[in-house]
């Protein structure tokens, strides 16, 4: 999937994205494994993106399971504008991230094995049959789809992705290499084994 952008938005990306960079710590990173790691897996991702659904699966099933304890995965939202509720579905999961971090990847994985079947008419209804389901606030998750702060947090994360100059998505970044939009286990397994290793 490819996202457009012109030379102004690039140019006022780069001067922004030193700033943000700055703030990032204190934004509270979404991340997945074990956050005190040294190596890191930096992903960027569409809550909307059928390529993102292929990428948790693999994270579910054979990233974290062998690399959980070791790596830190470090999630940034990248929501397409063509994409008419990845925007809002992204607020939501940084709003569940700070109510519970287990609960956040819970609906992560959900929403991404569900988006055939979501629409901008049906996802406040999914939404809340999800806080029923995971003990979350009803009224706190549907605030959270016009949050300004959670805007904030997403839309830091878009200017990154745009200084950076990712135009496809999913994007995976580890020890200097990057895995752009069809990622294959092997090649990223390979790379976080002799990263390790080092």
């Amino acid at each position: 999937m490819r996202i457009e952008m012109n030379a102004p938005q690039r140019a006022l990306a780069l001067l922004v994205a030193g700033i943000i960079a700055a703030a990032s710590a204190a934004t509270g990173d979404v991340v997945e494994g074990n956050p005190t790691s040294t190596v890191k897996v930096t992903i960027y991702e569409d809550l909307q993106c059928n390529y993102c659904q292929s990428l948790r699966t693999m994270l579910d099933e054979k990233l974290l399971p062998k690399y959980g304890k070791t790596v830190a995965f470090i999630h940034h939202d990248l929501p397409l504008s063509r994409h008419v509720w990845a925007r809002q579905a992204a607020m939501v999961g940084r709003w569940i991230y700070e109510q519970s971090p287990r609960k956040s990847f819970v609906y992560r994985r959900e929403l991404l094995d569900e988006q055939e079947h979501i629409t901008p008419a049906n996802l406040k209804a999914w939404l809340r049959e999800f806080a029923r389901r995971n003990d979350l606030s009803d009224q706190g998750i549907i605030d959270a789809m016009s949050d300004p702060r959670m805007a904030t947090l997403v839309d830091q994360d878009i200017q990154l992705a745009t200084a950076r100059g990712i135009t496809k998505i999913p994007a995976v970044y580890v020890a200097g290499k990057s895995f752009i939009e069809t990622i294959i286990y092997d090649d990223l397994a390979k790379t976080l084994d002799d990263t390790l290793a080092r």
